[in-house]
């Protein structure tokens, strides 16, 4: 029978291992671990499983997704909603002001995201509206991952993060919609931004996040009015844009690890966390006997996340200098540039230079 060693303790038994939040990285974890010869996985969910839902925008990139889709036996192509050609980024004061980018999009889309993570949790063992007492789980299995997101549930709360408070409304539109592909309305400073997320069909999400608690609700309601359309569901969560580097620990020092957005994997020029929680789940699975290498290769390959971090922070606060920081921006600029196909987009220095002066 195989050894199995973790960073605290070693044994030689199967492995029974608790998966608290399915959400993208829980998902992914429980998919993954459920194939284990040596582990037994239980899924615990706070949401009952008639109202479980997969909050944000839905956006994502199909160039990488579909690799990660097609580990846990599935196509991906099944759960695209809408192809993205062009997303348009509005600088401007307003609606469609006449200072705005195109940005060319290279596998953007909306997707499934509920029904994709119902298919990759299918067949495993999910305990519905139910966060079980840290004390239990301890008691009955030997590694609890928290993947509770923004709410880190069982890990050592931080003293010092950026988080954004966001509200989204899934929307139906009965005659014209609103715009034909991707839209982003920029907030002063890069405080935040509105977005409007075609789902197909007249469908669409639509919401908006800003730090300073300033512009959501002003831009969501005359958005609402001037574009008539019937509100489906509403949703609101805050979003944690604080990088891995600044979520240490990552653990209790006992037998809770986390995974996703509870340690940091949102990257915070463009909140997303979709891709980067399902990477650091499966920098997990194949981590999972070694948790110092774990917590190694999270921070090796979140590094430019700390940067792009530092970048926004200067900008909400006022602080950022073109001339001091512009170094900086070029690292960003490269890896993004370098990177066009995992963002889904074309990368250009002097959009890149326009949102620096937003």
């Amino acid at each position: 029978m195989k050894s199995i060693y973790l960073s605290w303790f070693n044994f030689i038994l199967t492995m029974k291992v608790a998966v608290v939040g399915i959400g993208v990285a829980g998902a992914y974890l429980m998919n993954q671990l459920n194939d284990h010869h040596d582990v037994h996985v239980v899924g615990y969910e706070r949401m009952e499983e008639k109202t479980h839902d997969a909050v944000c925008a839905w956006a994502t990139c199909e160039n990488v997704m579909k690799d990660y889709a097609k580990k846990c036996g599935l196509d991906f192509e099944n759960y695209v909603l809408h192809d993205g050609k062009k997303m348009t980024v509005d600088i401007g004061s307003g609606f469609e002001s006449d200072k705005s980018m195109d940005i060319n999009l290279k596998g953007m889309i909306s997707y499934d995201k509920l029904k994709l993570i119902q298919d990759m949790i299918k067949g495993t063992n999910i305990n519905y509206n139910k966060v079980p007492e840290k004390k239990t789980l301890e008691q009955d299995f030997d590694l609890i991952i928290d993947s509770t997101g923004f709410h880190r549930h069982y890990l050592p709360k931080l003293k010092d993060e950026l988080w954004i408070p966001c509200i989204q409304y899934k929307v139906k539109y009965d005659s014209s919609i609103p715009f034909d592909d991707f839209y982003l309305k920029a907030f002063p400073s890069l405080s935040g931004y509105f977005w409007y997320f075609p789902l197909g069909n007249g469908y669409a999400h639509i919401g908006s996040g800003d730090f300073r608690r300033k512009h959501t609700n002003d831009f969501l309601e005359s958005f609402l009015k001037k574009y008539n359309c019937t509100i489906i569901k509403k949703v609101g969560r805050p979003v944690r844009i604080t990088p891995p580097s600044k979520c240490i620990p990552f653990s209790d020092g006992k037998k809770t690890i986390g995974v996703g957005e509870s340690i940091g994997t949102v990257y915070p020029l463009l909140g997303e966390g979709i891709i980067p929680s399902t990477i650091c789940a499966d920098i997990f699975i194949k981590n999972m006997y070694s948790l110092s290498n774990y917590y190694i290769e999270v921070l090796n390959y979140f590094k430019i996340y700390t940067l792009v971090y530092n970048f926004i922070k200067m900008k909400i606060s006022n602080k950022f200098s073109i001339l001091k920081n512009f170094v900086d921006l070029i690292k960003i600029y490269t890896h993004m540039k370098t990177q066009e196909n995992r963002y889904g987009m074309e990368i250009k220095m002097l959009n890149m230079l326009k949102l620096t002066k937003i």
